[in-house]
């Protein structure tokens, strides 16, 4: 068979031809040799030969016959090497053909070699069965499968051996013959794929191609991470990996690197990734064609928070390379060690590694606060092949804290921790403090660089006044100082610094006593640019951690963008860090950057670095003013030219923004070791940056305090070790940031230095044990589970435990078969404390009795009466097995505490609760009843209501998903009876506030003790109580009550007769005795009124309390910021221990007062404190307060204002200004003032009874102004000022107008000839006043036919021609500037059908009264004219239609002729014409104009005088108003002739607004109002007008409208139809 790999099995695995070869006839010859393969081959030899033919025959017409033949050779001689079976045959097979996607199993050796064929362990082969065999048994399969129960029923089915035998053949042929036939399958296979490869092995070959690279991966330390790749190629290429170009050996790191190689799919696993693996990898392709390699780069970053103190859990099992598993034991370990700066330590512990194998080296790490170690000239690590040692060679409080030894094998790893502590060395000059530690550089560029580190755990007993920073060039030991003054912030920039060159520094410390030794010199860092770094350490980015991969080439020619997310990283007095993005372009060519600052509130941008651009996206300011604001931007160059700046940041001031942390809160120390207590705070509040805590202790007594821990530890909890034993100590703790350090906690409570032992319950001394001292025997033997070969037994307590308590059990079983027991055997050699035991190698379906012994310190007592017979077979149940050891507590007369545990056998699924049972004692069965109706959750119950006296039994059942189990076995009966004697816990609190619970027992014996439990689980050991025992009395004390605490208290005295006792901690009661426990450790003297103040006479500032109890031994210290006050000139004590008030006062309140006044009692013991914090705006209105009181003091000593200026509004709506006065005499003279201009007295002034008042009776806005009255005597003067402009002025009308809408009348309606109108009577109208109509609730849009209007004292709407739609609900809204005031009216209905009735008859009565005949223009009542002369009247004639028009002549008609013309034109123009007057047309001359709506006439006197005739003719015109005119022809010279005559006056009086008709009760009603209100204005002037208030409705109406009427001219008449 040649060596190459067909190309249909590339996918394969990748071994050489020569190896498979090699393998192949490894095997062949293996099997060969073996005894059954001789016997066997001629067995099986026929029907392989079949087989092959068969085999042979399929593939004829695919290959010649020749290649036929060796088919079938080949199938025979495969056929015939097969052994047992076919297994080797098998197994050949399908390695030969590799169809089989199951990987490649290798030759089954039983020896492990490495890569120099050195033996190193065993390997126990493991053969794939089912893989293998279609049917059939194996040796190993025979055997177990006979042992099965399933084998035990077929064999009792098959009664004769024979045909179980025949059975077996015939299964093995027919697995042979399938074997056969597919291992002839595969070789075909494989020559018809080497025939095809030879006639075309040139075109199948070619190099190595990565379809799939492996990717960059970035993750956290201590995760695993996985590179794999797919690679193709023939021949199929080989592949190695690398780091940093250096080949992975997986074997020379165990554990550490995984490699897989599968289906041409490679990967590379990196367990527990720390901080060193960040690098480059690549993996290598080679073959025959070429070579071909991929690269991926991983970057572990390391988590700045807190470190898990917990490592990850070992791997467990056996090791697939060496098929064994390593157990590795860490003994002779090293201990808490203890230090001295400058010396040198070695830790060191003992590794047993089992099994023991040649030239196996483990992998051992050694961990400081869990971050790993690497060897350095600090640490020197050892391993010696069974020992591992740690060097420190000079020890530095850097090399303080929790050490870690991790020895890690191929089946996991163990680990052994221990704390080291390093103390400072002797200072070189006494009272210096401590060196600082841990000097790191924070940021590093090329012109700068900060250094950062932590302040020294001791001062020297004087405050550390700075820090001084040193500096020393790599390659040099001249040390030179960076700093002329101290430095008090742990963060110092070291500046002029030479670009390139590295540096190392350290920091010293100074107090006013000296120097401290310097700190350790920190690790060297190069002064260049942070981009100039990345690229000399290649592809690890410092800044961020990331991989910086270029894939294009840049871009020429293009300016760089904004940098992005510029922001202010850091900011101190001495210098500000910037950083930002680069900009979003990709590909740019060299970015580069300036930095620009400018000054708050300008506009000057000033560049920083003007000479050379940075190149990383960080840069640090300095030489900035302190105190000032400054912004900053920055821009992006590179050849191609500067950027646009990016956007500036918000104003920074420059200053230290870290302020020094807060101290921390409650310190709680609690026992640990004997050398060692565990103390935990409270951590500080409001502390940025924290960096962690320093620890003190001290002896109580001694005042001198030692350092815990040189190291700052972050958390809040630390064990103090190195305390000697049995001493009281108290403890403290202060915080540290860069900024310094807090103050000091305050002092714990002492406690002395002794080991935890669980509640303190003393070791009793048991006595001496004569013959029959060992227990009784137990009973009630039961089963709890049962599964194929083993049985769990549970058992009772023996009744009589002996001399001493029972120790341990002996369980011991026999068979038992057809009735026949056999011999009785041990069970367990060790005795077990607990009475449930499981018996194991027991046989299935077989019968078992088992006994029980006890033993105790006299020895192993007599066993139990044997138990039932049990059968051991496999429980399949769903529910849960039965519960036990139940046991009966707290025995009293109508209750009792049952316990038990769970079962063991579980059931389908967990226990979810237990029901319990009870019934009488004497009871039959069926009064078996339940206890509970809901399952419990608990192991335990406390059963009440029970009958005094009587017994009872209890069993419990446990429950499931699936249902509720057997129960378990029955208690002993016990009675309801509380026995004489028995007390209950007791709790008690005391003076110290510590709260214990107490429990006396009458019955105590010398080997009795004190048990306490909590939830009746033993308390075994506990920091938080502790247990002390005298006599017949324990009581456990709690080191401080909390939630945790939280449970039932028990108490059992063993050696009794069972007396117990419980308590109930709960929630509400934890909470009770809190306030108990404070009130007794803490005790206060009670206030009736905490610290108040109150203003005195002449403004003097009254500080006062009440204590509701105080002796006559109490005393107060009064406290003003922090300092005592005592009694003075200032301040003036009172303190009366009778009554408790305690009152301090000052004359008067000054700036310097303002801060916090604290009055401080004691009382003995007792204490108490009240604090007034008088600062910003409550102590400035305090003062204000006090300065008016003291002014308004002086100011009454004249006359003053008792009540200042101010206004008030009368019914009638007069505004009333007035003002009440005192003090004042004869002399006193009161003057008004508005604007500056006295007002004269008049009757509007009034000052009666020390009220001055002004009258403004009808107001309006030329009364607004500034109104001011003075008091004036010989005493002093004092003024009150009113402001009644701009809103003052609006204030007062409101009040006006809400005086006017209240004396509103309610809305009414009537109708007039022109519609409908809505009205209501105000007391006073107002031109300000604003009202608003509604209708609908919404306002009215005023238009021609709906118009408002106000006459007198009336508001009005009129509602011109109504119809259906103007009905609804109506309302007048006055404005008074708040709610307002409506009146409402509904116009609906009956009500809107009434009016609109009236409105049509009103107006059809207009109608006629405007269309009715009349004589619009008067005539003139005597006309004389002088004879012969020509008298011409006319007049205008109205009416519709046009009215007849009549002339008489002393009352009878006469008709026009040509002596007297009489004319009629155009409808409305009459004229009267006598050409010639003589004495016959003298006489009364009436005109009579009639139509079909009235009648009128109009009379006048024709008078004849003596005179010249005149050649003209005279006319006499009217115009509308009844004035006589001349005629347009009259010559000019007549108009000047006299007419004698008297010109009638009969002008029509015009108003603007037709008023309503009223109906006859209304006309009353105003009459009677009219009346009224004359009344009224008769004795206005002589008493007030609010009179009128009293009644406001009969006082607001009056007459609104008369019925209209026309006046007709002198002489005039008229009538009407």
């Amino acid at each position: 068979m040649s060596g190459t790999i067909p190309y249909y099995r590339k996918d394969q695995r990748h071994f050489d031809g020569g190896y498979r070869s090699t393998e192949a006839e490894s095997k062949m010859s293996q099997y060969q040799s073996s005894s059954r393969y001789a016997a066997s081959s001629s067995r099986y030899a026929a029907s392989s030969s079949r087989y092959a033919a068969a085999a042979s025959s399929r593939y004829a017409g695919a290959a010649s016959s020749a290649s036929s033949s060796r088919y079938a050779a080949a199938a025979a001689t495969s056929a015939s090497s097969s052994s047992r079976g076919l297994k080797v045959s098998s197994h050949l097979g399908l390695e030969e053909s590799r169809l089989s996607p199951t990987p490649k199993r290798a030759k089954p050796s039983y020896l492990a070699l490495d890569k120099e064929n050195q033996i190193i362990g065993y390997v126990v082969p493991i053969f794939r069965g089912s893989q293998e065999f279609a049917t059939g048994l194996s040796d190993t399969e025979e055997a177990r499968v006979k042992e099965t129960a399933g084998y035990m029923a077929r064999r009792n089915l098959f009664t004769s051996g024979l045909e179980m035998e025949r059975s077996e053949v015939i299964s093995r042929k027919e697995a042979m013959r399938e074997s056969a036939e597919r291992i002839s399958l595969n070789k075909t296979i494989h020559e018809h794929g080497e025939h095809f490869k030879r006639m075309n092995e040139d075109s199948l070959m070619h190099a190595p191609e990565f379809v799939i690279k492996p990717r960059s991966h970035t993750v956290w330390e201590k995760q695993s991470v996985r590179l794999h790749c797919t690679v193709t190629g023939w021949p199929e290429p080989k592949v190695t990996w690398y780091k940093n170009n250096v080949a992975i050996n997986p074997l020379a790191h165990p554990g550490k690197y995984k490699l897989e190689s599968r289906y041409s799919v490679h990967s590379l696993e990196i367990d527990r990734c720390d901080f060193d693996d960040t690098a480059q990898y690549h993996i290598s392709a080679m073959n025959t064609q070429g070579e071909e390699s991929a690269f991926a780069s991983i970057v572990v970053k390391r988590f700045k928070g807190e470190i898990d103190e917990s490592l990850p859990t070992p791997r467990h099992g056996p090791v697939s390379e060496y098929g064994i598993t390593f157990q590795t034991h860490i003994v002779d370990a090293f201990g808490v060690s203890f230090g001295r700066e400058g010396e040198t330590m070695s830790l060191g512990s003992t590794v047993i590694i089992y099994p023991s194998l040649h030239r196996y080296q483990p992998e051992i790490q050694w961990y400081r606060d869990d971050v790993l170690l690497p060897p350095s000239k600090w640490t020197h690590m050892h391993w010696s092949g069974d020992r591992a040692t740690l060097t420190l060679t000079h020890l530095n409080k850097e090399d303080e804290g929790l050490y870690t030894l991790r020895v890690t094998t191929k089946s996991g790893y163990e680990t052994y921790s221990a704390y080291v502590f390093v103390r400072d060395a002797d200072a070189e000059v006494e009272g210096a403090p401590g060196a600082p530690l841990d000097v790191r550089c924070l940021d590093a560029n090329k012109d700068y660089i900060i250094v950062t580190w932590k302040q020294p755990a001791i001062d020297g007993g004087n405050t550390i006044l700075g820090y001084f920073v040193d500096r020393c060039e790599v390659g040099t030991t001249h040390w030179h100082q960076c700093n002329d003054t101290p430095v008090k912030f742990a963060r110092f920039p070291v500046t002029s610094l030479v670009e390139g060159r590295s540096y190392m520094f350290r920091v010293r410390a100074i107090n006013k006593s000296g120097m401290s030794r310097p700190s350790r010199a920190s690790e060297p860092v190069a002064a260049m640019d942070p981009a100039d770094r990345a690229r000399m350490r290649g592809t690890s980015a410092p800044w961020t951690g990331q991989i910086i991969v270029t894939e294009e080439e840049p871009a020429e020619g293009i300016v760089p963008g904004r940098p992005l997310e510029l922001q202010v990283t850091e900011a101190t007095k001495n210098y500000v860090v910037l950083s930002w993005n680069p900009p979003g372009e990709k590909g740019l060519e060299g970015v580069m950057y300036y930095v620009e600052k400018c000054v708050s509130g300008t506009d000057s941008w000033q560049r920083v670095n003007t000479e050379i651009p940075v190149k990383s996206p960080r840069f640090a300011l300095f030489d900035l003013a302190e105190g000032k604001s400054y912004s900053f931007r920055v821009r992006c160059c590179n050849s191609a030219g500067v950027g646009e700046p990016s956007d500036p940041t918000e104003a920074t001031t420059v200053g230290d923004k870290l302020d020094i942390p807060s101290a921390p809160g409650k310190i709680i120390p609690t026992r640990n070791t004997d050398t060692s207590v565990v103390v935990s705070w409270e951590a500080s509040s409001h502390a940025k940056e924290l960096i962690g805590y320093y620890i003190e202790g001290s002896i109580v007594g001694s005042n001198v305090w030692e350092p815990c821990n040189n190291k700052p530890v972050k958390g809040t909890r630390f064990i103090c070790h190195g305390l000697m034993t049995g001493d009281q100590y108290v403890f403290r703790v202060k915080a540290v940031n860069a900024a310094g350090i807090s103050e000091f906690s305050q002092e714990s409570e002492a406690i002395e230095v002794k080991a935890a032992i669980g509640g303190g319950i003393p070791h009793g001394v048991l006595p001496k044990m004569g013959p029959g001292a060992s227990p009784a025997p137990p009973y009630g033997i039961s089963v709890l589970e049962c599964v194929r070969d083993a049985m769990v037994l549970a058992w009772k307590q023996p009744t009589f435990i002996g001399g001493a308590d029972v120790t341990g059990y002996f369980v011991d079983y026999r068979e038992v078969v057809d009735g026949v027991v056999g011999d009785w055997h041990e069970a367990n050699i060790k005795s077990v404390s607990d009475r449930a035991y499981r018996v194991s190698d027991l046989h299935e379906n077989r019968k078992y009795q088992f006994q029980v012994r006890a033993a105790n310190m006299a020895g192993v007592g007599i066993p139990s009466m044997p138990s039932n017979t049990f059968l051991c077979e496999e429980w399949t149940i769903a529910v849960p097995g039965p519960p036990h050891d139940l046991d009966i507590r707290e025995v009293r007369s109508d209750s009792l505490v049952l316990l038990w545990k769970p079962p063991v056998y579980q059931g389908r699924d967990p226990v979810n609760g237990f029901y319990i049972d009870i019934k009488e004692a004497e009871a039959p069965e069926e009064a078996w009843r339940g206890v509970n109706t809901k399952a419990e959750e608990n192991k335990y119950l406390k059963i009440k209501h029970l009958k005094e006296g009587e017994t009872y039994v209890f069993r419990v059942r446990a429950q499931n998903k699936a249902g509720v189990g057997k129960t378990s076995e029955v208690t002993e009966p016990v009675q309801a009876m509380t026995k004489p004697g028995t007390k209950e816990i007791e709790v008690e609190v005391d003076d110290d506030g510590v709260v214990s619970l107490n429990f006396e027992c009458s019955d105590i014996t010398a080997d009795s003790k004190f048990v306490w439990s909590k939830d009746y689980v033993e308390m075994t050991e506990s920091t938080r109580l502790t247990a002390e025992t005298k006599g017949n009395k324990s009581k456990i004390a709690f080191s401080g009550l909390e939630e945790e605490d939280i449970g039932i208290y028990s108490c059992l005295v063993t050696h009794t007769d069972g007396a117990s006792s419980s308590y109930n901690l709960s929630k509400e009661e934890l909470k009770r005795l809190l306030e108990i426990s404070h009130d007794h450790k803490f005790p206060i003297i009670p206030l009736k009124t905490e610290l108040a103040v109150e203003l005195m006479e002449k403004g003097k500032v009254r500080f006062w309390l009440q204590a509701e109890k105080i002796s006559a031994n109490g005393n107060v210290e009064y406290v003003f910021n922090d300092n005592l006050i005592s009694q003075g000139e200032k301040y003036k004590m009172n303190f009366d221990k009778n009554t408790g008030v305690i009152e301090m006062v000052m004359e008067s309140l000054n700036p310097e007062d303002e801060g916090t006044f604290t009055f401080q009692l004691k009382d003995g013991k007792a204490t108490n404190q009240s604090s007034l914090v008088l600062i910003g705006d409550v102590f400035k209105q305090l003062q204000k307060e006090s300065e008016f009181q003291r002014k308004e003091w002086f100011r009454k000593q004249g006359p003053h204002f008792i009540e200042y200026l101010g206004y008030e509004v009368t019914p009638e709506c007069c505004v009333i200004l007035n003002c009440k006065v005192g003090n004042i005499k004869k002399e006193t003279s009161a003057l008004w003032y508005k604007d500056g201009h006295e007002i004269k007295s008049d009757e509007h002034l009034t000052f009666t009874e020390g009220v001055l008042k002004l009258e403004i009776s009808q107001i309006s806005k030329k009364d607004a102004g500034v109104y001011e009255v003075v008091l004036k005597d010989d005493r002093g003067k004092d003024t009150s000022t009113l402001n009644l402009t701009d809103q003052g002025f609006k204030d007062l009308m409101n009040e006006v107008f809400s005086v006017i809408a209240n004396s509103s009348t309610p809305l009414k309606i009537t109708s007039t000839d022109e519609g409908i109108r809505m009205y209501t009577f105000v007391n006073y109208y107002n031109d300000l006043l604003q009202v608003t109509w509604h209708y609908k609730e919404s306002a009215i849009s005023f238009s021609d036919r709906i118009k408002s209007g106000v006459v007198g004292d009336q508001l009005w709407l009129q509602i011109t021609e109504p119809t259906e739609k103007d009905t609804g609900k109506y309302a007048i809204e006055f404005h008074d500037g708040k709610a307002g005031l409506k009146r409402t009216v509904d116009l609906s209905g009956q009500a809107f059908d009434d009016a609109y009735a009236e409105f049509q008859r009103l107006k059809a009565a207009a109608h006629a009264e405007r269309n009715r005949a009349r004589v619009a223009g008067g005539l003139p009542d005597v006309v004389t004219i002088q004879e012969g002369k020509a008298l011409n009247l006319t007049c205008n004639i109205s009416g519709d239609p046009v009215p007849e028009v009549t002339w008489l002549k002393n009352d009878r008609e006469i008709l026009s002729d040509d002596h007297c013309i009489l004319k009629f034109e155009s409808g409305k123009f009459a004229s009267f014409t006598i050409t010639a007057v003589n004495q016959s047309d003298s006489g009364k001359y009436s005109i009579l104009v009639k139509n079909k709506y009235g009648t009128e006439s109009g009379d006048f006197t024709v008078e004849l005088t003596e005179g010249t005739p005149d050649l003209g003719v005279t006319s006499y015109m009217t115009d509308a108003e009844g004035n006589v005119v001349f005629s347009p022809n009259t010559p000019k010279e007549k108009m000047k002739t006299s007419i004698t005559g008297t010109k009638a006056k009969k002008r029509k009086e015009s108003v603007a607004q037709k008023p309503p008709v009223e109906k006859a009760e209304d006309k009353e009603k105003s009459t009677s109002r009219k009346s009224e209100k004359e009344k009224t204005a008769d004795v206005s002037t002589k008493e007030p007008k609010a009179s009128e208030s009293q009644h406001p409705e009969d006082a607001k109406e009056n007459l609104a409208e008369k019925l209209p009427s026309a006046e007709c001219p002198r002489g005039a008449k008229h009538s009407h139809t």
